[in-house]
């Protein structure tokens, strides 16, 4: 389950206004981003490699300054602050901690520098160390830790300082698979319990959805879409979009009747018949994205004349609770279906060369006109 958005007053705490940034007078790595954020929200950005995302993180943290646009904490302007200048801590993928010290005087350093000592460096260390559950394991040194137990230490030190943000660097791409998704709720939960405002940058996407109650999915230098997790899987607002965020097929076509209230699309494949009008005249080339998961299979086909298309089982793949299967169609075009995997019987499915009839509900898809 993604984070919630924050329940408290919805007033801007974050604001990026026009941001760019220009690297050697050619390259646009961030291009005129604008987004607010309230306080205590959780914020993923997600792209490819080389889209931005890591960059406009930095500019957040200050290590890197815009080329055009301002950045603005709790209406402050902190566009020309220093790192040391700005009430954000960022926590990067390799956790940064030092092998030579202890987990207690790693989460402890930074406050040492800033002056505090005694029984207040106590009490803060303390309390967060019991905030990530690591009490017991304060005189150990990082390497006698495990890679998840590394994270918490790193969060621990990242929120000892009381940041305003929090920005996070793919904080779970060093774990494996089995531990990032037992450590993302974890991660949520103490996020939420400080009260901190966090933006997060990873390329894992279920990662995001997991974390962030708002995802901004970005290419070249631009976001492409900002929205909630269903928003952006179930709505997806262009092809980019669709294809990046989860699995999908994509069925290119022409607009045959376009209502308010339903339209048809023409592809190679099969008619289409959608639940919701576009913007557009009749013969306008469009694409309908469907999930894999919305698409049932059949042996036999069903009594009706759209939303169905006939292949051969060319691949199958079982992963336990569900089976993916890919349907070649006559058109050369190979149909992904995941269906769940409801009961014992493993003979009663489709296998290897079966033809079968691929199947979908009209509020199953989405038109895309980008």
């Amino acid at each position: 389950m993604a984070a919630s958005l924050p329940t408290s007053e919805q007033s801007v705490f974050l604001e990026i206004n026009g941001v760019s940034k220009v690297f050697d007078g050619v390259v646009k790595a961030v291009d005129d981003i604008h987004l607010t954020l309230p306080k205590g929200e959780i914020f993923a950005l997600v792209g490819s490699s080389g889209c931005g995302k890591s960059t406009l993180l930095r500019m957040l943290a200050g290590f890197e300054t815009p080329t055009q646009g301002r950045i603005f904490l709790s209406g402050q302007d902190i566009t020309q602050l220093t790192p040391y200048e700005r009430p954000v801590n960022m926590m990067f993928q390799s956790y940064a901690l030092f092998p030579h010290l202890s987990v207690w005087e790693n989460v402890a350093f930074g406050l040492r520098r800033d002056g505090l000592k005694g029984e207040a460096l106590r009490e803060r260390v303390d309390a967060m160390l019991n905030l990530v559950k690591l009490s017991k394991f304060g005189r150990r040194k990082p390497h006698q830790l495990s890679g998840g137990q590394q994270q918490r230490v790193a969060l621990a030190r990242s929120l000892a300082k009381r940041p305003a943000l929090l920005l996070l660097d793919e904080p779970l791409g060093a774990l494996d698979k089995k531990l990032r998704e037992s450590t993302q709720f974890e991660l949520v939960n103490i996020i939420e319990q400080v009260g901190v405002t966090c933006v997060l940058v990873t390329h894992d996407q279920e990662e995001a959805m997991t974390m962030a109650s708002r995802i901004a999915v970005m290419d070249e230098g631009r976001f492409l879409q900002v929205g909630t997790p269903d928003e952006i899987y179930e709505m997806p607002n262009s092809r980019f979009v669709a294809d990046f965020i989860g699995n999908v097929n994509i069925f290119e076509g022409v607009i045959d009747e376009n209502e308010p209230e339903h339209i048809t699309v023409q592809s190679p494949e099969c008619t289409h018949y959608v639940g919701h009008g576009v913007s557009g005249p009749t013969g306008m080339v469009v694409a309908v994205a469907v999930r894999p998961e919305k698409i049932q299979l059949a042996k036999t086909r069903p009594q009706t004349p759209y939303n169905c298309c006939e292949g051969e089982v060319v691949e199958l793949a079982y992963f336990g609770a569900h089976t993916i299967y890919h349907l070649k169609l006559a058109s050369g075009m190979v149909l992904k279906v995941q269906e769940a995997n409801r009961t014992r019987d493993l003979d009663a499915g489709l296998t290897w060369g079966d033809r079968a009839y691929a199947h979908w509900d009209n509020r199953a898809m989405v038109v895309l006109t980008e």
